[in-house]
């Protein structure tokens, strides 16, 4: 893996967060789990509440560990890194267009990083000839600017 760094000239960097109402949920169901162990006393629900928020909170930070960046070369999606000149014209998807790539259009061998709570993204062609990876779909709070940043860079 290429390690991304301030020297490879970082056009776009963007990290998919998950929404806070997730968090407020997370703590919920922590103190759900306390009222559930409230009848075995007050050490057993604070313990089930610090379990019970503990892991909802590390799925939700699961969540938005997501990181897309756009160097001079590469675009990194999480822990893959796919060279710009493997890539196509990138395309804005918003609205239904989105949702219909993320579900009916979607090919099985296609690259896809979303995230479901994020309703916009930016599909690429890949044009590489050696790569079976059709186009790669990534979920963005900023698809224009990360359009943008992919043909700048390209």
């Amino acid at each position: 893996m290429t390690a991304v760094t301030a020297s490879k000239n970082l056009t776009y960097d963007e990290r998919l967060t998950a929404p806070k109402t997730w968090w407020v949920i997370a703590a919920l169901f922590g103190f759900s789990m306390a009222l559930v162990f409230m009848p075995f006393g007050l050490i057993a629900a604070l313990i089930a509440w610090t379990a019970g928020a503990g892991l909802a909170g590390a799925y939700v930070s699961s969540q938005g560990s997501l990181r897309v960046r756009v160097t001079t070369d590469l675009l990194v999606v999480g822990d893959a890194c796919i060279p710009l000149n493997a890539l196509g014209e990138p395309e804005v998807l918003v609205g239904e267009e989105a949702r219909a790539w993320r579900t009916y259009k979607a090919d099985l061998r296609a690259f896809m990083a979303l995230r479901g709570y994020i309703t916009t993204a930016v599909r690429v062609e890949v044009v590489d000839p050696e790569d079976p990876t059709p186009y790669v779909y990534i979920s963005t709070r900023a698809p224009e600017l990360l359009a943008e940043a992919i043909r700048g860079s390209a």
